[in-house]
């Protein structure tokens, strides 16, 4: 069920006109559901609830404190990328032994605070990671747990820039180095490996990829005779992002999965982001201005790029919903666009759209994940607030930022 809905052509989110949040707030915002994110959540465990899995969120997904320790409440671990996310989800409350550390590109200083920690995971994405992983837990006495990111070479079917399993990718490490890697190990006295990582890419549509990768992480760990505490499944969970896309069934996966375990005797590591945020959010936006193009009006925001990448970055898209809907149609094409001078600074085109005039307000949907974390100053402009409905309560969880400070960075 969707927090975000109409009531008497006010939009609301659980139940609350966004209309009355936008007289108090200046544009533009996010706006987040609470309830929506514990719903999500509780979906994503009851479709793995023969599993149980730990749930290690993607933070690279929504990085916001509050929304952390909504998470961290539910019993969630944390999937990070770098130091300052490891800070985050600590400062969150999330505690060390549900914190797994990915990423291909890892520097001495954040490998020294992940083992300072003893977090649960480092996710050693090539033999000279574990080289020096080991180096420094030799230092400092540790005894550091890993697992090694393997690349499959199997496509996610999505976004070429999305994708992270293939053999042509970054990411991971082929199974020959990991035989390699694992016949090594005993030069390695500093490191236990206890776990074997994949993630192919990010927003699948389909349970097909996922089933492949399975496959060949069961084979690779009979074929090398693995004894492993962990197997961590990823993440790329998709959603529905508009009409022609349908949010990926994973019910049969999750049998899979759940053979898989019994199987080999391990636990269970996922990473969602979106599927737990990514229709958890808003951005509402004012249309400071109608103008006349060629053959259409454009509808130019006070939210842009730098304030949403993804349609910039992946040309993805997201539709455009107003605040307060009306039965008059514009006999124009209308395109949503933004402020920032670069010709990509632009969102979503219609025919036939409801008709618009400058100061109406709008809501960009689905942006809770990959949407403030995405954000930057670009053209000096300050990044936006962000508001959660919690409980009936409108909770500001980051303040716009201050121009005049930003200025004086």
């Amino acid at each position: 069920m969707s927090q975000f809905n109409y009531n008497k052509r006010r939009l609301t989110v659980e139940k609350i006109p966004v209309i009355n949040i936008v007289k108090k707030n200046e544009t533009p915002f996010y706006l987040y559901s609470r309830k929506q994110v514990l719903e999500n959540l509780k979906n994503f465990n009851k479709t793995f609830f023969q599993t149980k899995p730990l749930v290690c969120f993607s933070v690279k997904s929504n990085s916001n404190l509050s929304i952390l320790k909504i998470l961290k409440e539910q019993g969630c671990g944390a999937d990070v990328v770098s130091a300052g996310e490891l800070l985050k989800v600590l400062k969150a409350g999330i505690k060390p032994n549900k914190i797994v550390f990915s990423g291909v590109g890892k520097s001495e200083a954040e490998l020294r605070l992940a083992i300072k920690k003893n977090i649960l995971l480092i996710n050693v994405e090539s033999e000279n990671e574990a080289r020096l992983i080991n180096k420094i837990s030799k230092k400092m006495k540790k005894k550091t747990s890993i697992g090694v990111r393997i690349n499959p070479n199997i496509s996610a079917n999505t976004h070429q820039k999305i994708s992270t399993g293939k053999a042509e990718d970054k990411f991971g490490i082929s199974i020959n180095d990991l035989t390699n890697l694992s016949k090594n190990m005993n030069k390695y006295n500093s490191l236990k490996l206890n776990a074997i990582s994949v993630h192919i890419g990010s927003q699948i549509l389909s349970e097909s990829p996922f089933k492949k990768t399975l496959k060949v992480l069961g084979k690779t760990i009979q074929n090398l005779n693995l004894d492993l505490k962990f197997v961590d499944l990823g993440g790329g969970f998709g959603i529905s992002y508009n009409k022609k896309q349908k949010k990926v069934n994973l019910n049969n996966y999750a049998k899979e999965v759940n053979k898989f375990k019994k199987k080999f005797r391990c636990n269970i590591i996922f990473e969602p982001g979106r599927a737990i945020l990514g229709n958890a959010g808003i951005l509402i936006s004012k249309i400071q201005y109608l103008k006349k193009g060629k053959n259409k009006l454009f509808a130019i925001l006070d939210a842009g790029m730098n304030d949403f990448m993804r349609p910039a970055l992946y040309n993805a898209s997201h539709d455009i919903i107003p605040l307060l809907k009306n039965n008059n149609r514009s006999k124009f094409s209308i395109e949503f666009v933004g402020p920032i001078c670069e010709t990509t600074c632009k969102f979503i085109k219609y025919k036939n759209y409801q008709k618009l005039s400058e100061n109406d307000y709008v809501a960009i949907i689905n942006v809770g994940a990959y949407g403030s974390t995405l954000s930057s100053n670009y053209n000096i402009k300050p990044l936006a607030a962000e508001i959660i409905i919690d409980k009936k309560k409108i909770k500001i969880i980051r303040k716009k930022q201050n121009l005049l400070k930003l200025i004086n960075i």
